[in-house]
């Protein structure tokens, strides 16, 4: 049996998943000779360990502790009753903490760093992990969207590094690009919409309902984050476009993206709250995106917000496209994405389906994890 050691950093809805996941697939990975053992697990103020994290590991009644524990927001620290169970590092010990652990499996059993969280404060520590022998895996996008130094340091052992969870959750975006690339085929260019919350948003305003209604709905069914203007700014769909573009060699950073938000500066966090924006501010919008919906219709085509990436151009707005392509007749929170390369020049590689949700990226970090299975003794 083969025993991964694995250590998670960021335990909320994606990472309470991913350990949900470990837990129900014992069986199946037993099945496989694999065996993942969590020796650690770590929030933004503390760090839980497997009391013997060399051959040890957090039991699975552990585990679903932990799981219940954060998704009632609490602090992992409470957990420091469990003595002979685990060990328990505060804050100020945490960073000294996880990179001990990285030493002393590193180079020797193996160990997979994962980040589920939405810091770049982990950044630091997972540059200094891959030095260590350990292999990261992603679903947390800003450290590979911080300064391309950063990111060449984090790809300075480029197999010891997975994140297909980082762009359309766990549909097999990177991996598809990857061997694509790997081939010698040129990919001369993507297009493609990465936000569920964006696609729900621009086919609900193309059957006519105001914008304002759509994203108050978004929001009430929990598609939109708290303040929905994350994910109207379009950022996100930046952080996503700017990862894609960077493994296909491009030598950017995200203030080279040209992003298109679907509100005005003067409807921004430090000017309204959340509250005014959703009762004042975002109505103000309805009548100019619907003029745009209406012109896109007499033209035959349909509105869609999406990531462009050809040549040296690389952005993420609205834009117009037929009703009758991929991207048209795209319905509901679903990702898309066309991939044109040289093998794929008239008929491009299309990639479709949920690209959101907890249970869906944290089965993605899984494959990655198990994806890197063979770099392990």
């Amino acid at each position: 049996m083969k025993k991964i050691a694995v250590l998670l950093m960021g335990c909320g809805g994606v990472g309470r998943q991913l350990l949900q996941h470990i837990v129900s697939c014992r069986s199946l990975h037993s099945n496989q000779g694999v065996h993942l053992r969590v020796v650690g697990v770590c929030d933004s103020t503390s760090l839980v360990v497997a009391s013997d994290a060399f051959t040890g590991e957090l039991n699975d009644g552990f585990i679903s502790q932990v799981c219940r524990l954060k998704s009632n927001r609490s602090s992992l620290s409470s957990l420091s009753d469990f003595e002979g169970e685990c060990r328990v590092y505060e804050s100020s010990e945490l960073k000294r903490k996880l990179l001990d652990i990285a030493a002393l499996l590193g180079k020797s059993t193996g160990l997979a760093f994962v980040d589920c969280s939405a810091s770049l404060e982990t950044l630091k520590v997972l540059s200094a992990v891959v030095d260590l022998g350990c292999c990261v895996v992603l679903a947390n996008k800003k450290p590979l969207t911080s300064t391309m130094e950063d990111y060449d340091r984090l790809f300075s052992h480029p197999r010891h590094i997975r994140h297909e969870s980082t762009v359309g959750a766990g549909l097999p975006v990177i991996a598809s690009l990857s061997r694509i690339l790997s081939s010698g085929d040129n990919v001369h260019h993507i297009i493609g919409t990465l936000s569920g919350t964006l696609g729900y948003v621009m086919s609900e305003v193309e059957e006519g309902k105001p914008l304002s209604e759509v994203v108050k709905a978004a929001k009430s069914l929990g598609f939109t984050e708290p303040d929905p203007r994350d994910d109207l700014s379009g950022m996100d769909v930046a952080r996503k476009a700017l990862i894609l573009a960077r493994l296909l060699g491009r030598w950017i950073d995200l203030d080279s993206i040209k992003i298109e938000s679907l509100y005005p500066k003067e409807m921004g966090p430090d000017v309204m709250s959340v509250e005014e924006f959703l009762s004042n501010g975002i109505v103000l919008l309805d009548n100019h995106v619907q003029e745009r919906v209406k012109k896109a219709s007499l033209n035959g085509n349909v509105l869609r917000y999406v990531c462009v990436i050809e040549g040296s151009r690389c952005e993420v707005g609205i834009q117009e496209l037929p009703r009758n392509s991929p991207l048209g007749r795209l319905r509901g929170s679903d990702n898309l994405l066309e991939i044109y390369s040289r093998c794929y020049s008239e008929h491009p590689l299309v990639i479709q389906g949920a690209g959101a949700g907890n249970d869906t990226t944290a089965a993605g970090v899984l494959a990655d994890i198990l994806d890197m299975q063979d770099l392990f003794p």
